[in-house]
């Protein structure tokens, strides 16, 4: 007779944990590996911290003398890209939901150029280092200081989530306490990061971004050979339904080609060009020209690695097409997919398994350490540079002891991380928070001259508030079913041909759970939404989150649009500098007659941290 389903589920959890150590074999080799890579990132950190000829400035530690090389930082920009929520998460959305995350990976491709001609040569024209600085000058200094603090807010919620991640993928190939990892792994990157500053941040990058790309090539090459080639994969794949795309309009559908395009530029416009850990090392190329060049690797180097990444999630359904681990209990859940096919694709192979957890953690400490780089700078500058006396030798100081203090929270934030059930969703949820509205607020700011700093602040209010109410309201449609994204269904009536080390007990379990399954699915559907479509009325609360930065983007401009026609100043008592404005509005506004002009006398130092000063001169003839 074959066991019920309740005594299958209470049996599930203590199989896994009864085999763990049979599948999972972490050697010698592979701690070797691992270690080896956490030494190198804290010997870069010494060797900027005690051995460098660097002089100890701000500038310095900050942008690295404004001397970086074009390569290194492009290899830097990519590696902070691949954060290990990404070496981790992005595989396991493509397992679930296929392949339209693609999409949105892929839109890297129409952000690049918009970064190279309408954002970062203002950026460059006006000697900005801080991009929240430009704010300041544009409009007002509490527009600043209002766009600062989400990248703080964000920064803190995403800190603890950055290391958090690859802790769990080593916990799962080691047995090793999830939070004992955190905290070892966390400490070294605060040692590094605090003592070498900026370069140490790109130097351990590019070690890092080795192990990342041979890491991910290697995994996605061997997956497909043990498949049985490309063609099999994606014949598996598409048979799996993980190939189908949705061009339609419904944005209720979670994962739609348009949602994926149009999130993804928002999204890559407001990661790399106006979040300040990518802007900090853009700027620290010498010339305009470097910092093209550098983010046009940058655009490729996503593209590729990312596009690698996203297709092996779409290689380990094809592995797994007849016996998903999930569904099998052999995994607990999606996030924890990618070390389960790493290990049983390359475990077999002295030391892959190290290198693979290694390149989880690179991604991880590049990320984290650009973020308290750049956070360490903005808290300075911003809120405690105004209150005490300023010295280079201070203010290093102070930033070094702020990185240790992130570091801390972030060990501690661990806790509550461990609680969330899906990882990528939760931090596009977060990011979604804020993006929109600092997308919005910038590009307002470089396109439209009759927007002013009132206007500004007005918009970023109504966006921000408008997407915590739908955030929320979302948030509470999930928690009582309304919403609910199941993933595409797969199969376990295969898996005595996959002889997962004994876990999968015997055929007739998993068909009376198919079987189970099959008898639900009889009744009456309800009125839910899932990730695929909707049978519910249409709400703006059950749309796709990957349409959240679109959202807040559209709101500031829907807002300040009218507003500056509300809130504009009598003609000709405000004129504006053409530098503040995109090259290709900046050039119209400089043809124009002006009989007086007012423009912002720079500082010598970058962070400006009182009002606006002006000069007012006539024109020569």
């Amino acid at each position: 007779m074959s066991p019920t389903p309740s005594f299958i589920e209470a049996t599930k959890p203590t199989v896994m944990m009864e085999n763990t150590n049979k599948i999972f074999s972490f050697g010698p080799v592979d701690y070797i590996v691992f270690a080896i890579m956490l030494m190198v990132s804290a010997g870069i950190g010494v060797y900027f911290g005690f051995f460098s000829k660097s002089k100890n400035t701000t500038e310095e530690y900050l942008m690295g003398g404004k001397k970086m090389k074009t390569l290194p930082i492009a290899i830097s920009l990519v590696a902070s890209q691949l954060s290990g929520i990404a070496i981790m998460s992005v595989p396991s959305e493509n397992y679930s939901f296929g392949i339209g995350y693609m999409f949105m990976v892929s839109s890297v491709v129409l952000v690049i150029p918009i970064l190279n001609y309408i954002i970062v040569p203002v950026f460059y024209n006006n000697n900005i280092t801080n991009c929240y600085e430009y704010l300041q000058l544009r409009f007002n200094k509490w527009t600043r200081k209002l766009i600062t603090g989400t990248f703080v807010v964000s920064a803190l919620l995403m800190l603890p989530v950055f290391m958090f991640v690859p802790s769990l993928a080593f916990a799962q190939v080691t047995g090793i306490n999830i939070h004992l990892i955190n905290t070892i792994v966390c400490s070294i990157c605060i040692f590094y990061t605090m003592l070498g500053g900026i370069k140490a941040v790109v130097w351990t990058d590019v070690v890092q971004a080795g192990i990342m790309i041979t890491s991910v090539v290697l995994v996605a090459f061997l997956g497909v050979n043990k498949v049985g080639g490309l063609g099999k994969v994606l014949d598996l794949a598409e048979e799996g339904g993980r190939l189908e795309l949705y061009f339609g309009f419904d944005p209720r559908v979670r994962n739609s080609v348009m949602g994926m395009v149009s999130g993804g530029v928002c999204l890559w416009i407001g990661h790399i060009g106006l979040n300040q850990s990518c802007v900090q090392r853009i700027v620290s190329l010498p010339s305009l020209e470097n910092a093209k060049r550098s983010l046009i690797i940058t655009g490729i180097g996503i593209l590729i690695i990312l596009l690698f990444n996203s297709f092996t999630g779409v290689i380990m359904f094809a592995r797994y097409a007849g016996c998903d681990p999930i569904l099998a209990g052999i995994v607990e859940k999606a996030d924890k997919m990618v070390p389960f096919f790493v290990q049983d694709i390359v475990g077999h192979l002295r030391g892959m398994p190290g290198i693979f957890i290694s390149c989880v953690f690179s991604a991880a400490l590049s990320t984290m350490s650009a973020t308290l780089n750049s956070l360490a700078g903005v808290a300075y500058f911003d809120y405690i540079k105004p209150f005490i006396r300023h010295t280079d030798a201070r203010a290093n100081a102070i930033m070094k002891l702020f990185v240790v203090a992130m570091g801390c929270y972030c060990i501690a934030g661990g806790f509550l991380v461990e609680q969330f059930s899906s990882i990528l969703q939760t931090i596009l949820t977060i990011i979604a928070l804020n993006t929109g509205a600092v997308v919005g607020v910038f590009t307002l700011g470089m396109l439209v001259p009759r927007v002013n700093g009132k206007v500004a602040i007005a918009s970023i209010g109504v966006s921000m508030a408008i997407m915590l109410w739908i955030i929320g309201n979302a948030q509470m449609r999930f928690k009582s079913g309304a919403i609910k994204y199941d993933p595409l269904p797969t199969r376990i009536d295969e898996c005595e041909n996959y002889n997962f080390y004994g876990l999968i007990q015997n055929r007739s379990t998993t068909l009376s759970s198919l079987e189970n399954t099959a008898t639900s699915t009889s009744e009456p559907p309800p009125l839910v939404t899932t990730a695929f479509g909707s049978n519910r009325p249409f709400s703006i609360y059950e749309i796709s989150f990957y349409w959240y930065q679109v959202i807040g983007t559209l709101l500031v401009w829907l807002t300040a649009i009218p507003l500056s026609y509300v809130w504009s100043k009598p003609h000709g008592d405000e004129k504006l500098d053409p530098k503040l404005f995109s090259p290709i509005i900046g050039r119209f506004l400089d043809q124009q007659p002006r009989e007086m002009e007012s423009m912002p006398l720079k500082t010598p130092h970058p962070s400006l941290a009182g009002e606006n000063l002006k000069i007012t001169f006539s024109p020569k003839e």
